[in-house]
């Protein structure tokens, strides 16, 4: 029932309840009467839902440690079922997709406190030889393969093109090229045509060996070649939708490419879709707690558009929200 009280318009919150049936999009369905969190979560099932059924070109920002946690799977999934069109993300997430399809892999610390603070000694874990990434160790061995494989695709491409400049998404794509694991998210991109941008990427393992690269070799890669190809797949768009996971620099590099396209219609400017899931606040005023109402000020989101924060952990809410939809999409 719905209830105007000076203006504002007010819904009866109604209570979940849990049928027989396990499907994860039962539970969402149930959740669209519920407020906070629950409400929100159901919306964003709505939203992608309907970004898909209506030929939407889908942008997927990707940030945080996504791949330690546990997320590559889902993210290669998305890709290879064109669940999303443009992946855009941190470089760390990259090096780690990379680490896994070399054969390494990502372990998981066992012990936890109650405050949910790792117990571990990190000088220890040093001695060891392994990094940690909050609840997630990885061995150095993992990191030295990668300095291997990341400069033998470099000296494959100065070998057989000399001079010639690459953009930051060819770069990724030759990596993605010679990775034959299909469930890396590198190789998932290519094979089903999907680009991957990384604009930050001098700020990861790659970049860092890039550089080491670069001090005896000629590679050339230009950093704003990019914006070009991604603006122009914004403007060529009927209908564009952007899910955020985190946000920072994939987060800004997404919606800045709506500050230079034109409106599809009067009053029509800015992105027709977006989700955005993130653990972060507005008050400090950081890019990953901006509300989605602030970037309607920017000409980011359309003034008409669908959107939706998720206050939650990613590694939750994307399972979730993409086992709903994969539900609804067979049925």
């Amino acid at each position: 029932m719905m209830v105007n009280l000076k203006g504002t318009r007010l819904k009866e919150v109604k209570g979940a309840i849990i049928g027989e049936s396990r499907g994860v999009d039962e539970l969402v369905r149930a959740l669209r009467g519920c407020a906070f969190g629950a409400g929100r979560l159901a919306k964003a099932v709505d939203i992608y839902e309907e970004m898909l059924n209506a030929e939407t070109t889908k942008f997927l920002g990707v940030a945080g440690a996504l791949v330690p946690a546990g997320m590559r799977d889902i993210i290669a999934q998305m890709i290879r079922e064109r669940y999303v069109d443009v992946v855009v993300t941190t470089g760390a997430n990259l090096v780690h997709d990379i680490i896994e399809a070399l054969g390494e892999h990502h372990y998981k610390i066992k012990e936890a406190d109650e405050n949910a603070n790792v117990a571990v000694d990190d000088v220890w874990l040093r001695e060891q030889g392994m990094e940690r990434i909050y609840d997630v160790v990885v061995h150095e061995e993992a990191f030295a393969r990668l300095e291997d494989f990341i400069r033998s695709v470099f000296e494959n491409l100065t070998r057989k093109n000399g001079d010639k400049s690459y953009s930051i998404r060819e770069l990724t794509k030759t990596i993605g090229e010679n990775i034959s694991d299909r469930n890396s998210i590198l190789r998932s991109a290519v094979d089903s045509e999907v680009p991957i941008f990384c604009p930050a990427i001098a700020d990861s393992m790659i970049g860092l060996h890039a550089w080491i690269y670069k001090q005896t070799n000629d590679l050339r890669v230009d950093a704003f070649d990019d914006m070009k190809e991604l603006i122009d797949i914004f403007c060529e768009a009927n209908r564009t939708g952007a899910i955020i996971l985190g946000g920072g620099v994939p987060k800004n590099f997404i919606f800045q490419t709506a500050l230079i396209a034109p409106p599809r219609e009067e009053g029509q400017e800015g992105f027709d879709y977006a989700i955005q899931i993130t653990t972060e606040t507005p008050e400090d005023g950081s890019l990953s707690g901006a509300t989605l109402e602030e970037a309607k000020s920017w000409g980011k989101i359309g003034e008409k558009a669908k959107a939706v924060t998720v206050y939650c952990d990613a590694t939750i809410a994307l399972p979730v929200i993409v086992a709903a939809v994969r539900e609804r999409r067979r049925e």
